[in-house]
């Protein structure tokens, strides 16, 4: 029998999107939100059956890389963890991380992609130049994966095979962040080895990584990337994107994954962790952040500002016919 995650059973509604007064479409799935301390504060659905974490799992993959002696600074740190829109900047800080290491683009093992920023999908156009696997979204991470390899003199064809030593390290430290086994291992988007966790587990995590600077038992390397990617938010994601403007605007750090995964943790370790079970990630910023606020981990009238700012209204004939909505489970947390 094949691995799963929860059913839609076991999800509950998150969001709807309302388009001319009309509830179009539903949006199912978990969240939860915990406590500094780890403790449950909000459960919504199924939190315990694994989810594959996918992209929010970055900042433990360049974690891993930093313990493996990678010495990643500022920039750098951030694209790591970075799930970027490949912006000429993002790829001129990947490309000083491979140079850096000794390496170059047809080092890395990720495909080749135009970049989401437009700026920089027209300069390639206008070079010639194509997709770039600088341009990936994952790029980041592999150059931080590359230079690991080189200061240990592993295999760098290899690195991505989840009996790579690197892999063995990422693997183990995302175990000690969330305090339980992987349930499963599969293959990400960009080829890398990629973790299946409990909703509660992903939050777990990112609450000891928020909570890691000013901490002197924590290890300072989290401290370092939590820090950075609170730093430097635009190297995370992109300027006016969701996550950035999340990390600006509420000094939260915040980071989106593939088919609907949202991690938001406060610095007091305050943390939601949502899955939207259709993969659709539009409403979860808007589920995520006030799941918090409900707890009263973040401000109110701040989340609200950065919401209206990160949430797209629904359109018809280019004006707003519409919105997304909290659905039944979410909007009771605020009675």
């Amino acid at each position: 029998m094949a691995h799963a995650t929860f059913t839609a059973d076991d999800a509950v509604e998150l969001a709807v999107i309302e388009r001319s007064g009309f509830i179009e479409s539903r949006h199912l799935g978990s969240a939860v939100v915990l406590a500094g301390d780890g403790s449950v504060v909000t459960e919504l659905g199924d939190i315990r059956t694994p989810v594959l974490a996918r992209s929010t799992l970055k900042p433990f993959q360049a974690l891993a890389s930093m313990q493996a002696g990678v010495p990643l600074r500022g920039t750098q740190v951030a694209l790591a963890c970075a799930s970027h829109t490949g912006s000429l900047d993002h790829m001129d800080v990947v490309e000083g991380m491979l140079h850096a290491a000794g390496l170059g683009e047809a080092d890395l093992g990720c495909p080749a992609e135009w970049p989401a920023d437009e700026n920089a999908r027209a300069w390639l156009v206008r070079s010639g130049q194509g997709r770039r696997k600088l341009a990936y979204n994952c790029s980041g991470k592999h150059a931080a994966f590359l230079w690991a390899c080189v200061e240990n003199g592993w295999d760098r064809r290899s690195y991505l095979e989840p009996n790579h030593p690197l892999q063995q390290r990422v693997r183990t430290t995302i175990e000690e962040y969330a305090e339980e086994p992987i349930a499963h291992l599969g293959i990400d988007g960009c080829g890398a080895p990629v973790a299946a966790l409990s909703l509660r587990g992903l939050a777990h995590a990112y609450s000891r990584l928020a909570k890691s600077p000013g901490n002197d038992a924590a290890n300072a390397r989290a401290a370092t990337i939590a820090t950075s990617m609170l730093d430097y938010p635009w190297a995370v994601q992109g300027h006016d994107k969701e996550n950035t403007i999340v990390m600006e605007e509420l000094g939260i750090l915040a980071k989106v994954g593939a088919e609907g995964l949202l991690v938001l943790a406060t610095p007091q370790g305050a943390t939601a962790a949502v899955k939207v079970l259709d993969g659709n990630v539009r409403a979860t910023t808007l589920v995520g952040l006030t799941m918090l606020a409900a707890a009263d981990a973040v401000d109110v009238p701040e989340v609200a500002r950065v919401l209206e700012r990160v949430v797209d209204p629904v359109l018809g004939g280019g004006r707003q016919v519409g919105r997304i909505r909290l659905g039944r489970a979410v909007s009771a947390l605020l009675d």
